[in-house]
C-alpha cells in the first residue's frame, strides 16, 4: 500500500495582519525610495552653467517662434471664418 504524504497548508495573513504589516514596514519602503533618488542623482552629469544658459535660450526662442507661428494660423483662420459668416 502507499503512503499519503501529508501536505502542510500555509495560512494566508489576515487581512489585518496584512494591513498592519504595510502600515509597519511603509517608512522603510518611503525612506529607500529617497536612498535609491539621491544615489540616482549622484550619477547625473549636471551641465555647466554655460550649456545652462544656451540651453535656456534655445528653449525659449523655440517657444516664442511657435507663438507666434499659432498667433498667426489663429489669425488668419478667424479672418477665413468672418469673411465665410459674411456671405
Amino acid at each position: 500500500m502507499s503512503e499519503k504524504k501529508e501536505v502542510k497548508k500555509t495560512e494566508k495573513p489576515g487581512f489585518f495582519t496584512r494591513a498592519k504589516n504595510w502600515i509597519v514596514a511603509l517608512p522603510g519602503r518611503i525612506a529607500g525610495a529617497f536612498k535609491n533618488m539621491a544615489s540616482e542623482l549622484k550619477k547625473v552629469a549636471w551641465p555647466s552653467k554655460k550649456d545652462l544658459i544656451n540651453y535656456s535660450v534655445v528653449v525659449i526662442a523655440f517657444v516664442v517662434a511657435l507663438a507666434i507661428i499659432v498667433g498667426l494660423l489663429d489669425t488668419g483662420s478667424s479672418f477665413l471664418v468672418k469673411k465665410l459668416i459674411a456671405l
